[in-house]
């Protein structure tokens, strides 16, 4: 472990400061943190970074351009990219219409919420979007709530857990793709160790709703018409991912069953294909600018000493591997609380995670599932998070904020159970065993 460490620059933090705080203020100020793009944001900061550091301008517009260059930085776009557009195609041609349906009519109506949960949980693990996944189930699962008499604020909060699950776990998640990334470990590996940590929650969360669902009478569920085999490009893309073949790999061969299928059932034709292949890379044009624009601002930081400054500040308060694990998991925590995007959260302090990981000689996948884990467990409890905001406009007033996080169980059980693996030596010894 290194002994020694320059102390940095307090000032030079002030770029990243003037980011964090535009999108967290413009938030406030609006009352919508998504009024301002975020792309915009960072330009701001950015800007600041140009006035307020020393240098000619040609060193400045060279350090941008290498850290928005960086490998790291223009893989994790390109999975963007691919990811954007195998979750539009696979929609357009049905895949979200059938897990929906599917999950409906297989599952007890009597378990709505656990239905609700398992429906949400799948969905977000194949799409890898928590925002996707309450779009498509919010109204169904609210009107459902509605009709049948059905608890509410426990069929949101089985809402809110069953999408982050997938949000956190899913091998072609933003989150995920950033953290792993960032801590320089393959994502099948990183998924391994998640899932360790992730499905004890759930198993823990499914017989809690079977427990409140015993006993509960039928509920009017009908599904519409579906088809199967839409599902087939969900399932295609988890196997391949879970057996080792690179990313890029798994989500062409993605993108090329969702659109054969759909070729076979008639929803596309040669050019409505590829249209859609299109608006599923313009659909990830935020995070690819923020992403890039975000490496470019952490490297004028980096440069200026404001990364050595904060990794001075965060060492100084760890003794311990499992203190380092835990400051990164707050650290990345807190940042999420300021700009309510776990995704950018991940990428602002993956740098910092890795050094950390680093100097303490941590595992980077268990690394990874930290940094991805704390990000989602804060994203998912911000009154003003994405994902709580829509399943509260969905209730169209009905669903209070705290009604909604207190029935979210599948957050609790997360939470115990990271602690659990940050702590307890024996369930960390047994995750990294059955992980590898």
């Amino acid at each position: 472990m290194k002994q020694t460490l320059e102390k940095g620059n307090s000032l030079a933090l002030l770029p990243l400061a003037v980011f964090i705080f535009t999108f967290l203020g413009s938030g406030l100020l609006l009352q919508d943190f998504y009024a301002l793009p975020s792309s915009i944001a960072v330009i701001l900061g950015i800007c600041t970074a140009f006035l307020l550091f020393r240098g000619t301008s040609d060193e400045k517009v060279s350090r941008l351009i290498a850290g928005c260059g960086d490998s790291k930085i223009i893989t994790m776009c390109l999975i963007y990219l691919l990811a954007g557009a195998f979750a539009t195609v696979s929609t357009t041609m049905g895949g979200v219409d059938a897990v929906v349906n599917l999950g409906i009519e297989n599952i007890n109506s009597s378990y709505f919420p656990l239905g609700i949960f398992l429906i949400a949980a799948f969905l977000s693990t194949a799409t890898g979007t928590s925002v996707g996944a309450i779009v498509a189930l919010g109204p169904i699962a609210i009107s459902l709530a509605d009709k049948s008499g059905a608890s509410l604020p426990l069929i949101g909060g089985s809402l809110l857990g069953g999408a982050m699950f997938g949000d956190n776990l899913s091998m072609i998640s933003d989150t995920t793709i950033a953290a792993t990334q960032s801590l320089e470990c393959k994502m099948k590996d990183k998924f391994k160790v998640n899932l360790f940590i992730a499905l004890p929650a759930a198993v823990l969360t499914v017989l809690l709703l079977l427990f409140l669902g015993y006993g509960e009478g039928p509920l009017e569920v009908t599904a519409e018409d579906y088809q199967l085999i839409a599902i087939v490009p969900y399932v295609l893309v988890i196997v391949l991912a879970l057996v080792g073949i690179n990313v890029f790999s798994t989500l062409f061969i993605g993108i090329l069953a969702a659109g054969s299928i759909g070729f076979f059932t008639g929803d596309f034709t040669l050019l409505t294909f590829s249209k859609t292949i299109y608006q599923g890379f313009t659909s990830m044009t935020d995070i690819f600018l923020l992403s890039m624009l975000t490496g470019g601002l952490a490297a004028l930081v980096e440069k200026a000493g404001g990364i050595t400054y904060l990794l001075h500040q965060i060492k100084k308060r760890i003794k311990t591997k499992k203190s380092a694990q835990m400051g990164i998991g707050a650290l990345v925590g807190l940042v999420n609380v300021a700009i309510a995007n776990n995704t950018v959260s991940i990428v602002v302090t993956g740098g910092i995670a890795k050094e950390i990981n680093d100097d303490y000689e941590l595992n980077p996948k268990k690394t990874a599932t930290i940094l991805d884990i704390f990000s989602c467990i804060f994203q998912g409890l911000l009154p003003y998070g994405a994902q709580v905001l829509l399943i509260i406009s969905f209730s169209k007033g009905l669903l209070s904020w705290s009604d909604l996080v207190l029935n979210a169980w599948y957050y609790l059980f997360l939470f115990l159970v990271i602690l659990l693996a940050i702590y307890s030596d024996f369930w960390d010894r047994i995750i990294m065993k059955y992980a590898k």
